[in-house]
Protein backbone atom coordinates (compact mmCIF):
# COMPACT_ATOMS: atom_id res chain seq x y z
CA UNK A 1 0.00 0.00 0.00
CA UNK A 2 0.97 3.66 -0.89
CA UNK A 3 0.05 6.82 -0.11
CA UNK A 4 -0.91 9.18 -3.34
CA UNK A 5 0.69 12.76 -3.22
CA UNK A 6 -1.77 14.41 -1.67
CA UNK A 7 -1.69 11.49 1.28
CA UNK A 8 1.78 12.60 1.58
CA UNK A 9 0.93 16.21 1.70
CA UNK A 10 -1.62 15.58 4.45
CA UNK A 11 0.90 13.14 6.56
CA UNK A 12 2.55 15.68 7.45
CA UNK A 13 -0.22 17.96 8.92
CA UNK A 14 -0.95 14.98 10.68
CA UNK A 15 2.28 13.92 12.05
CA UNK A 16 2.97 17.74 13.08
CA UNK A 17 -0.61 17.61 15.29
CA UNK A 18 0.68 14.43 16.56
CA UNK A 19 3.41 15.63 17.86
CA UNK A 20 1.75 18.99 19.48
CA UNK A 21 -0.45 16.09 20.87
CA UNK A 22 2.52 14.38 22.31
CA UNK A 23 4.47 17.58 23.77
CA UNK A 24 0.97 18.78 25.47
CA UNK A 25 0.40 15.62 27.06
CA UNK A 26 3.70 15.14 28.28
CA UNK A 27 3.70 18.98 29.74
CA UNK A 28 0.81 18.23 31.31
CA UNK A 29 1.36 14.72 32.51
CA UNK A 30 5.49 14.19 32.31
CA UNK A 31 6.66 11.04 30.36
CA UNK A 32 5.25 7.98 30.57
CA UNK A 33 7.20 6.37 33.91
CA UNK A 34 6.33 3.41 36.23
CA UNK A 35 4.58 5.24 39.11
CA UNK A 36 4.28 9.04 40.16
CA UNK A 37 3.31 10.27 43.33
CA UNK A 38 1.40 13.74 44.79
CA UNK A 39 3.44 15.57 47.65
CA UNK A 40 1.37 18.69 49.13
CA UNK A 41 3.21 21.38 51.06
CA UNK A 42 3.76 25.07 52.06
CA UNK A 43 5.58 27.14 49.18
CA UNK A 44 8.21 27.73 51.76
CA UNK A 45 8.54 23.92 52.15
CA UNK A 46 8.64 23.06 48.19
CA UNK A 47 11.28 25.74 47.89
CA UNK A 48 13.64 24.36 50.42
CA UNK A 49 13.03 21.02 49.78
CA UNK A 50 14.12 22.23 45.86
CA UNK A 51 17.73 21.92 46.88
CA UNK A 52 17.54 18.47 47.99
CA UNK A 53 15.40 16.66 45.72
CA UNK A 54 17.50 15.79 42.86
CA UNK A 55 19.07 13.03 45.41
CA UNK A 56 15.64 11.33 45.52
CA UNK A 57 15.48 11.68 41.68
CA UNK A 58 18.63 9.79 41.32
CA UNK A 59 17.93 7.17 43.58
CA UNK A 60 14.33 6.61 41.93
CA UNK A 61 14.39 7.36 38.33
CA UNK A 62 11.19 6.23 37.51
CA UNK A 63 9.22 8.09 39.70
CA UNK A 64 7.63 11.28 38.88
CA UNK A 65 7.05 13.62 41.94
CA UNK A 66 4.20 16.44 41.94
CA UNK A 67 4.61 19.31 44.29
CA UNK A 68 1.30 20.92 44.79
CA UNK A 69 1.29 24.38 47.44
CA UNK A 70 -0.99 23.96 50.28
CA UNK A 71 -1.86 27.91 50.12
CA UNK A 72 -5.46 27.99 51.84
CA UNK A 73 -6.72 25.25 50.24
CA UNK A 74 -10.60 24.44 51.81
CA UNK A 75 -10.80 20.60 52.51
CA UNK A 76 -13.27 20.59 50.21
CA UNK A 77 -11.04 21.81 47.35
CA UNK A 78 -8.05 19.97 48.16
CA UNK A 79 -7.05 17.11 45.46
CA UNK A 80 -6.11 14.18 46.62
CA UNK A 81 -2.09 13.43 47.32
CA UNK A 82 -0.39 10.51 48.71
CA UNK A 83 2.23 12.56 50.71
CA UNK A 84 1.34 15.54 53.05
CA UNK A 85 3.65 18.01 54.68
CA UNK A 86 2.12 19.26 57.70
CA UNK A 87 2.89 22.04 60.23
CA UNK A 88 0.98 21.71 63.32
CA UNK A 89 1.55 22.11 67.47
CA UNK A 90 2.05 18.59 69.37
CA UNK A 91 -1.34 18.53 70.69
CA UNK A 92 -2.52 19.12 66.95
CA UNK A 93 -0.84 15.63 66.34
CA UNK A 94 -2.20 12.41 65.56
CA UNK A 95 -1.01 8.97 65.18
CA UNK A 96 -1.04 9.10 61.43
CA UNK A 97 1.43 12.16 61.79
CA UNK A 98 5.29 11.48 61.46
CA UNK A 99 7.57 14.23 63.59
CA UNK A 100 9.80 15.47 60.93
CA UNK A 101 11.52 18.77 62.81
CA UNK A 102 10.23 21.49 65.53
CA UNK A 103 10.77 24.50 64.35
CA UNK A 104 12.31 27.61 65.37
CA UNK A 105 11.69 31.39 64.29
CA UNK A 106 13.94 34.16 63.74
CA UNK A 107 13.49 38.13 62.88
CA UNK A 108 14.83 38.71 59.43
CA UNK A 109 15.17 42.34 57.78
CA UNK A 110 17.15 43.42 54.51
CA UNK A 111 21.51 44.02 54.64
CA UNK A 112 20.56 48.01 54.89
CA UNK A 113 17.88 47.83 57.68
CA UNK A 114 20.08 45.09 59.55
CA UNK A 115 22.48 47.31 60.53
CA UNK A 116 20.02 49.24 62.64
CA UNK A 117 19.36 46.29 65.07
CA UNK A 118 21.87 45.59 67.72
CA UNK A 119 19.16 44.44 70.57
CA UNK A 120 15.37 42.94 70.27
CA UNK A 121 14.31 46.26 71.04
CA UNK A 122 15.71 47.48 67.77
CA UNK A 123 13.09 45.46 66.10
CA UNK A 124 10.13 47.78 67.27
CA UNK A 125 11.38 50.29 65.23
CA UNK A 126 11.16 48.87 61.90
CA UNK A 127 8.16 48.29 59.57
CA UNK A 128 6.26 45.05 60.74
CA UNK A 129 5.75 42.35 58.02
CA UNK A 130 2.72 40.12 59.43
CA UNK A 131 2.19 36.39 57.60
CA UNK A 132 -1.24 35.02 57.52
CA UNK A 133 -1.47 32.10 59.17
CA UNK A 134 1.43 32.79 61.70
CA UNK A 135 -0.28 35.23 63.50
CA UNK A 136 1.51 34.76 66.71
CA UNK A 137 5.17 34.59 66.01
CA UNK A 138 5.52 38.49 66.44
CA UNK A 139 3.73 38.11 69.32
CA UNK A 140 5.95 35.00 70.54
CA UNK A 141 9.20 36.30 69.69
CA UNK A 142 8.60 39.64 71.25
CA UNK A 143 7.28 37.93 74.58
CA UNK A 144 10.35 35.53 75.24
CA UNK A 145 12.51 38.62 74.73
CA UNK A 146 10.18 40.57 77.70
CA UNK A 147 9.09 42.89 75.11
CA UNK A 148 5.43 44.41 75.00
CA UNK A 149 3.55 42.50 72.39
CA UNK A 150 0.94 45.39 71.70
CA UNK A 151 3.27 47.98 70.49
CA UNK A 152 3.50 47.24 67.28
CA UNK A 153 0.95 46.46 64.26
CA UNK A 154 1.68 45.11 60.67
CA UNK A 155 2.58 47.69 57.78
CA UNK A 156 2.22 44.76 55.33
CA UNK A 157 0.33 41.79 55.63
CA UNK A 158 1.34 38.70 52.87
CA UNK A 159 0.24 35.25 52.80
CA UNK A 160 2.91 33.72 52.15
CA UNK A 161 6.79 33.04 53.91
CA UNK A 162 8.40 33.30 50.88
CA UNK A 163 6.67 36.90 50.12
CA UNK A 164 7.12 37.76 52.97
CA UNK A 165 11.06 37.36 52.79
CA UNK A 166 11.42 39.42 49.36
CA UNK A 167 9.42 42.58 51.01
CA UNK A 168 12.48 42.22 53.74
CA UNK A 169 15.27 41.88 51.52
CA UNK A 170 13.76 44.92 49.34
CA UNK A 171 14.17 47.00 52.82
CA UNK A 172 10.41 47.02 53.48
CA UNK A 173 10.83 46.32 56.94
CA UNK A 174 11.02 42.97 59.41
CA UNK A 175 9.75 39.81 59.18
CA UNK A 176 9.54 36.67 61.63
CA UNK A 177 10.34 33.72 59.38
CA UNK A 178 11.31 30.00 60.32
CA UNK A 179 14.75 29.68 60.91
CA UNK A 180 15.38 26.90 58.12
CA UNK A 181 13.90 28.66 55.70
CA UNK A 182 15.98 32.12 56.21
CA UNK A 183 19.11 29.85 56.17
CA UNK A 184 17.55 28.68 52.94
CA UNK A 185 17.14 32.11 51.05
CA UNK A 186 20.82 33.48 52.45
CA UNK A 187 22.22 30.36 51.29
CA UNK A 188 20.37 30.92 47.97
CA UNK A 189 22.02 34.68 47.28
CA UNK A 190 19.06 36.47 48.85
CA UNK A 191 19.99 39.80 50.53
CA UNK A 192 18.35 39.68 53.84
CA UNK A 193 20.16 38.80 57.38
CA UNK A 194 19.04 36.73 60.41
CA UNK A 195 19.01 39.43 63.14
CA UNK A 196 18.15 38.02 66.41
CA UNK A 197 18.72 34.32 68.30
CA UNK A 198 16.14 31.79 67.42
CA UNK A 199 12.77 31.22 69.77
CA UNK A 200 10.97 27.59 69.72
CA UNK A 201 7.13 28.52 68.31
CA UNK A 202 5.63 25.61 69.60
CA UNK A 203 4.97 24.01 65.89
CA UNK A 204 6.61 21.08 63.96
CA UNK A 205 7.14 19.67 60.71
CA UNK A 206 4.93 16.24 60.52
CA UNK A 207 4.76 13.93 56.89
CA UNK A 208 1.46 12.05 56.72
CA UNK A 209 1.13 9.19 54.11
CA UNK A 210 -2.47 8.55 52.75
CA UNK A 211 -4.14 6.11 51.12
CA UNK A 212 -2.41 4.91 47.83
CA UNK A 213 -2.15 2.23 45.38
CA UNK A 214 0.27 -0.46 46.00
CA UNK A 215 2.70 0.69 43.76
CA UNK A 216 2.24 4.30 44.77
CA UNK A 217 2.50 2.86 48.45
CA UNK A 218 6.18 2.21 47.41
CA UNK A 219 7.03 5.18 46.00
CA UNK A 220 5.11 7.03 48.98
CA UNK A 221 7.21 5.02 51.70
CA UNK A 222 10.35 5.84 49.70
CA UNK A 223 9.74 9.38 49.48
CA UNK A 224 9.23 10.20 53.40
CA UNK A 225 11.82 7.79 54.38
CA UNK A 226 13.73 10.07 51.94
CA UNK A 227 12.48 13.01 53.49
CA UNK A 228 13.20 12.15 57.05
CA UNK A 229 17.25 12.30 56.17
CA UNK A 230 16.42 15.89 54.87
CA UNK A 231 15.61 17.45 58.53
Amino acid sequence: MQLTDIGQAYLISVRDALEHIAFSTNGLFGPELKTSIVVRASAAMIIWLSSKLSSFQKEHPQTVIKLETSLWQKESEKHPVDVEILLAAENQSDPRMVKLSDELIVPVCGLQTSRQIQRPADLMQLDVIHVLGFDDHWARYLSVNGLPTDKVSPRVVVDTSVAACELAAAENGCAIMFKRFAQQAIAAGRPIKIVGDPVANGQSHYVVRRNTTSTEKRASTAFCEWLATCF
